[in-house]
């Protein structure tokens, strides 16, 4: 905000001079970002004032905040006003607020016989220190009050409003509004828009601009007196919108409170009166939500001073929060001794008892806080999951993987090819998304756009990974799922689909030998619930679900502009990935050689190579250690319709040497429930 020296020093018992102002509200968290002299000679310095922080955008907020600091006391403007009796603005002028939210209070007064013209030089030249033009008395009384207690008012012309109506309502749709100011351009505004209307059309865009059609000029005699708050979401849609920005929509996007509304009308319609004479109206037109309760804080001197680490009296703290107004009150002694305070409406910002630590600690001054040589740091313990994410990247790309890091937003058609039953998409409502805005559904469908991209640059044998969220509704909520996902070519030795899948599921294998345990039971199922794999496998850990792989169906590979089999996996690896690394004891090697027999079964290709494991280990075989796939084959020797698998079954005893009668006799065992269970033909 820009400041005038002087102005400020009008609201200080004893003035201070430019240096001394910088430099006192720099140590209060109000940083000098720069100065120089006015055209009429004031001094002015552009005060940094934060977002929440409103109540410092003017001169006796300023001069509040030096006052706190250095021990001064603040000058208050006095305000004398003396309604006419007799006439009343409630006689005059009806005030209709059609939207509470929006507009939390709005209030009128009536001015009458004023005479407009220019403003005395005082007020000028406290106008052109901060770089303002004067336009007459009336409309720089305005704004004078903007920059002195930082609450936006208007005025209008009463003889200009339609009706003698104002009505808070949010404009029509197509309504036309022409702002105040020589060049400007008639507006077309929609429904979300607030507008200060009369009974017949917008005479003000709510918190953001003035209209020409009400405004007061040279002719103007009686005036309405607006002042009002408005919310900070509806002001700065309205701004952007419209592309008008104002000191007012400034101010109202950091939050006026209500409360503060009437104080500063007092003030406007005083000063009015001084300057351009006229005759205050009888009472206050408003209309608007009742006002928020008062807001009553509780500090623990004894919580303050162990937060600040260094002692300061209790009497300190009151003389502080006293003077930035919030009614301090020492409540008890002792361990149970607590201020009680109740914070002023303005300081929207302060919620807490640790607002109130930090009120105190900036304004008794930063540079009291104890400063440590040495701070005592402690390395905290590696968190599994980045542990384990970096593991399997690593891992991944030691397998020829690219990592790819893409955009979660894609068209609707790639998020729907990837849907789950009863899921759908979730969309982002902005238009600066294009033609791209969906959630993700699969991280998939990225890698296959990443796929594409690379076969046009003349990229082959391309192998993906990322790890990223994708994303959907269902069962009345938003769902986000974290996954890792994989998109490989065939090897360039096995073009085919097979090979394709052949490759993706080794190196789920090898991934998740990493980050499960050694005992663990790694599954891979068939199933028809992937609508976008096909053929697809469902990955399970020891019975957990943690995601799919298989061939990516022709129809989404069309779909990304690809032709050539592709396999892609999504797996949700956090689980495990939270209890890295595994936990693996360490084995003692065997001490007796084992026993292998090989297998080659012929069943109907419907025969998955898991039923034949299953059927195996369902029959509890002695000393069986492990049972391994080996290969599978199909042609004309064995028939249509059919395959041969090929399983090595491993036998070992702890207590001594393997015979082989024995191994033999569950191998016939084994072979017995696959010609039963499966009506395999064993191959000789």
């Amino acid at each position: 905000m820009r400041t005038s020296v002087l102005w400020i020093n009008d609201y200080l018992d004893r003035p201070a001079d430019a240096a001394e102002q910088a430099a006192v509200l720099t140590s209060a968290g109000l940083p000098l970002d720069g100065g120089d002299t006015a055209e009429n000679g004031e001094v002015w310095q552009e005060i940094e004032t934060t977002s929440n922080r409103g109540d410092c955008l003017c001169h006796v907020g300023m001069a509040r905040e030096i006052a706190a600091v250095t021990g001064r006391s603040i000058k208050f403007p006095k305000v004398e006003l003396k309604p006419s009796t007799g006439a009343r603005a409630a006689d005059i002028v009806r005030v209709k607020n059609h939207e509470h939210a929006m507009c939390p209070r709005y209030t009128a007064r009536v001015i009458k016989g004023v005479k407009v013209g220019p403003s005395p030089e005082w007020l000028q030249r406290r106008l052109i220190a901060i770089g303002q033009i004067p336009r007459n008395n009336v409309v720089d009384a305005t704004n004078f009050v903007l920059f002195e207690l930082g609450q936006p008012t208007h005025v209008f012309d009463l003889a200009t409003l339609a009706g003698a109506e104002i009505h808070i309502r949010r404009a029509r749709d197509g309504e036309a509004f022409l702002p105040l100011g020589s060049d400007a351009k008639e507006l077309k505004l929609t429904t979300n828009d607030l507008v200060i209307a009369d009974r017949d059309r917008a005479v003000a865009l709510a918190g953001v601009k003035g209209g020409a059609l009400a405004s007061v000029t040279d002719k103007t005699t009686d005036l309405v007196l607006e002042a009002a708050t408005f919310d900070v979401v509806a002001v700065r849609g309205a701004s952007r919108r419209h592309a008008i920005a104002s000191d007012s929509s400034y101010r109202f996007e950091r939050i006026v409170h209500p409360a503060e509304i009437d104080a500063a009308t007092d003030r406007l319609a005083a000063l009015i009166i001084e300057i351009a004479g006229g005759t205050l109206c009888e009472g206050v037109v408003a209309d608007g939500a009742p006002l928020p309760a008062p807001r009553a804080i509780t500090l623990r001197p004894a919580r303050a001073r162990q937060i600040l680490g260094f002692d300061i009296p209790t009497t300190r703290m009151v003389t502080l929060l006293g003077t930035l107004g919030f009614s301090p009150k020492v409540v008890g002694s002792g361990a149970s001794e607590t201020i009680e305070t109740i914070a002023p409406a303005r300081r929207v910002d302060v919620e807490r008892e640790i607002d109130l630590i930090e009120e105190i600690c900036r304004l008794n001054g930063l540079d009291a806080i104890p400063v440590s040589d040495t701070i005592p740091v402690r390395v905290p313990r590696p968190n599994p999951i980045e542990r384990g994410t970096r593991a399997v990247k690593d891992l991944l790309v030691g397998m020829g993987f690219i990592e790819t890091i893409t955009h979660s937003l894609v068209a609707e058609k790639a998020g729907e090819a990837f849907l789950s039953k009863g899921a759908k998409l979730l969309r982002v409502d902005d238009e600066r998304a294009g033609g791209e805005p969906t959630l993700r559904t699969s991280v998939v469908t990225s890698l296959l756009r990443v796929r594409r991209h690379n076969e046009d640059q003349g990229a082959a044998n391309l192998r993906v990974f990322e790890f990223a969220s994708a994303f959907h509704y269902a069962g009345g909520t938003h769902v986000e799922r974290p996954t890792l996902a994989l998109v490989a070519d065939a090897p360039a030795d096995a073009r085919d689909a097979q090979g394709a899948y052949r490759l993706m599921r080794g190196s789920i294998e090898r991934l998740l030998t990493l980050v499960a345990p050694r005992t663990a039971r790694v599954e891979f199922t068939k199933t028809d619930e992937t609508a976008w794999l096909s053929p697809a496998a469902r990955v399970t850990v020891d019975g957990v679900d943690i995601g799919v792989v298989g061939i990516v169906e022709p129809r989404v590979l069309k779909a990304h502009g690809l032709e050539r089999p592709t396999a892609a996996a999504e797996l949700e690896l956090r689980g495990l990935l939270a209890k890295y690394p595994p936990e693996n004891a360490a084995k003692e090697l065997p001490a007796f050689p084992a026993a292998d027999r090989d297998i080659s079964a012929i069943v109907p290709d419907s025969v998955a190579y898991g039923d034949i494991e299953r059927t195996i280990h369902a029959l509890g075989l002695a000393h069986l250690e492990s049972i391994a796939f080996v290969t599978t084959f199909r042609g004309k020797q064995i028939g249509e319709g059919k395959k041969s698998v090929s399983l090595r079954i491993v036998f070992r005893k702890n207590d001594g040497t393997m015979k082989s009668e024995e191994a033999d006799a569950s191998v016939t065992r084994a072979i017995a429930a696959l010609r039963e269970k499966l009506g395999a033909e064993i191959r000789a």
